[in-house]
């Protein structure tokens, strides 16, 4: 779950974005990742810098074990086919 604010106007809110990361790329100040949610039937992608000012913070709600690093195959699935095994610790 990422946390992040949102400036409209003169107010300023807390929004949250809770999905999968499916890729983490660069490196230093150009680093980012992508998380990718379902919001309803439709597959949302957000694009987040690591060193964003508006960035609160970020908290990990699951591990789980993927044989690549970068799942965009994650895209294409649906139903249970689209869920990630958990990782036994």
């Amino acid at each position: 779950t990422v946390f992040y604010e949102i400036r409209e106007g003169d107010k300023v809110r807390t929004q949250f974005f809770r999905g999968v990361v499916i890729q983490k790329r660069g490196t230093g100040a150009t680093e980012t990742f992508t998380i990718r949610k379902m919001s309803g039937t439709i597959g949302v992608e957000r694009i987040f810098p690591v060193n964003m000012p508006a960035l609160q913070k970020i908290e990990v709600n699951k591990r789980g074990k993927v044989r690549k690093s970068r799942i965009f195959y994650f895209r294409g699935l649906t139903g249970k086919k689209a869920r990630i095994k958990e990782q036994m610790r």
